[in-house]
């Protein structure tokens, strides 16, 4: 029989983009097993508990942000039934330095998440945490990670080697939020 982890990475080789909230693999970076242990140089980009926007531009010039999407959605079960609604909105973006695609991000945020905190609904090219981590009362959830096998399929970047992402929830004035993103390969890139 094959090991947990593995039979996870396995399914995952052709995930799609909208897949990547409900897969199995998230877990607590202290709960992954030894041959699972985050990458060395990724390490302190998936656990830093700061805007991850801030860290890209301190790393590297030349950041920019590619709203890919910005739509209303009927929320995933798990999302609707946590947050007790359908609706919300969910947002896709690349964030890049230079010309290098280095993270893309997927948000969710309930419909009374939006209406409580207008601006989240308006951010267009602005990057979220510009907004978020500039609120007092921001209170980040524990950060999850997961590995992604080659075959993730993300939108305007086609098919991925094998990446790692993280996720975590916000609250921001006891709205809650959701925030995932996929570390690229071009984060590395000379």
């Amino acid at each position: 029989m094959m090991p947990p982890d593995f039979a996870r990475m396995a399914r995952c080789k052709k995930m799609k983009c909208d897949e990547i909230f409900s897969y199995a693999g998230w877990q607590l970076p202290s709960s992954l097993a030894p041959r699972l242990a985050l990458p060395e140089r990724l390490a302190p980009w998936l656990l830093c508990p700061g805007s991850l926007t801030q860290k890209l531009k301190a790393y590297k010039s030349g950041f920019q942000l590619k709203l890919l999407s910005e739509q209303q959605i009927k929320l995933p079960t798990v999302l609707a039934e946590r947050w007790q609604t359908q609706l919300g909105m969910q947002r896709q973006v690349i964030l890049y330095l230079g010309d290098q695609p280095c993270v893309f991000g997927q948000s969710f945020l309930p419909d009374h998440t939006l209406q409580a905190l207008t601006p989240l609904a308006e951010l267009g090219e602005q990057p979220l945490g510009d907004y978020i981590f500039q609120q007092a009362d921001l209170v980040r959830g524990k950060i999850e990670v997961a590995q992604f096998a080659a075959g993730l399929q993300l939108p305007q970047l086609g098919k991925q080697p094998e990446v790692w992402g993280r996720r975590s929830y916000f609250s921001l004035q006891q709205h809650e939020l959701l925030v995932q993103e996929v570390f690229l390969t071009g984060l590395f890139a000379q």
